[in-house]
């Protein structure tokens, strides 16, 4: 099995136009990994593409990424005393030996995702609020199989195999689904616990200096029980903002093009009122989020937020759909209790039904097709008296 990765061409609308000549290589197109919606691809998704050969079909890979992580939170009226370090982050990446950079603007607060490297551009300050934990990300490659168009995105495609298993063994986790890919965090001490709760389904791979190589399993052999399998109602207050929003990207060679319109839209655009009331008179919510991730950048907006931007500039699929979004929570969630993200995506999976899922300091986001939402909420409300 020949892999690569390959940017698909802007030009490019469904996947049966795509070829070996789309790319370098040279065979039969097997699979082909990338965010999609239907038969539809994004111009410009970086995907992962599978040529056949004779080869026995492998598992899926499960790869541990080198990034060390913290999870902060920025108070809203504290912003201005760390937009120096943070736009240097965001739009000076050759400044700093930073890989890992997510902001997310919320109603609440500001929730920054960063490596340690990138960590020491913020200031110390008693507005920043840090997670106790070193976090850990880790990122799921699909293995072999026939290609699925209608393959489900997002969280959907890893409730399953990810994160119901993590939920089983009470270990607490912290979403970031970006354009490119899903990432999910675990607390670097649970890295043994993660491997071999996960190491039956996944062929588990270790990022070193930038290579990919067989992780070492870390103990954990022997006395080990397998939970059973709990009910898992959905227990947090829901809510669904009325925006509806895209999640996109763009070049990172057109970044300076926009640079100052995307720092009006992160730092200046915010209005104070949205931190005291949570939204608007027409139910709609501030949120942005940002993330520049080992050069690829990632961008979750409302379309109001989108119409600012130059035409063109944007990534976005043939079928240009639009995301509505469910919060999760009544009070802030903290990050110690475990099954949050599960009790979502459970029964979005079973209802084949694609979303990100954006953790924050604060609360989780749940983004679900537009034409979705509504199926969506009932089946959670149907999980949630479940619990009564």
């Amino acid at each position: 099995m020949l892999i690569e990765y390959c940017l698909i061409p802007p030009n490019l609308l469904s996947f049966s136009n795509l070829t070996a000549s789309s790319c370098s290589s040279q065979g039969t197109l097997k699979k082909i990994i990338c965010r999609s919606s239907g038969n539809h691809i994004r111009k410009g998704a970086l995907c992962k593409l599978r040529w056949s050969t004779n080869e026995k079909e492998e598992k899926m890979e499960l790869h541990i990424l080198e990034h060390r992580l913290k999870v902060a939170s920025i108070a809203k009226d504290g912003i201005q005393l760390f937009t120096h370090g943070l736009i240097k982050l965001a739009f000076l990446p050759s400044k700093t030996r930073c890989k890992f950079f997510s902001l997310t603007e919320t109603p609440e607060d500001y929730t920054i995702i960063v490596d340690e490297e990138g960590f020491k551009e913020l200031p110390g300050s008693d507005l920043l609020s840090v997670a106790d934990e070193t976090w850990l990300a880790l990122n799921v490659v699909s293995g072999g199989g026939s290609f699925s168009s209608s393959q489900p995105i997002g969280v959907t495609k890893i409730a399953k195999s990810v994160i119901a298993p993590l939920a089983d063994h009470n270990i607490s986790v912290f979403m970031l689904s970006t354009y490119q890919t899903d990432f999910i965090l675990v607390r670097e001490r649970d890295l043994p616990l993660v491997m071999h709760t996960l190491s039956a389904e996944f062929t588990i791979l270790r990022v070193v200096n930038g290579e990919t190589v067989a992780a070492d399993h870390l103990g954990i052999t022997n006395g080990f029980v397998k939970p059973k399998l709990v009910l898992r109602p959905v227990i947090h207050p829901l809510s669904s903002p009325s925006n509806k929003f895209c999640v996109t990207s763009l070049d990172p060679d057109t970044l300076p093009t926009v640079a100052t319109l995307l720092m009006d839209v992160m730092f200046y655009s915010n209005g104070m009122k949205d931190s005291a009331m949570g939204s608007d008179e027409n139910g709609h919510i501030r949120f942005f989020s940002f993330s520049l991730i080992e050069g690829y950048i990632s961008l979750v907006m409302d379309v109001q937020t989108q119409q600012r931007f130059p035409n063109n500039l944007l990534f976005t699929s043939a079928s240009g759909e639009l995301w509505k979004m469910v919060r999760i929570g009544g009070q802030p969630l903290g990050f110690d209790e475990c099954g949050i993200v599960a009790q979502i995506a459970e029964p979005l999976a079973a209802a084949d039904i694609p979303a990100y899922y954006i953790s924050t300091f604060k609360f989780d986001h749940a983004l679900v097709p537009e034409e979705n939402i509504n199926s969506v909420i009932n089946a959670l409300q149907v999980s949630q008296n479940k619990k009564q």
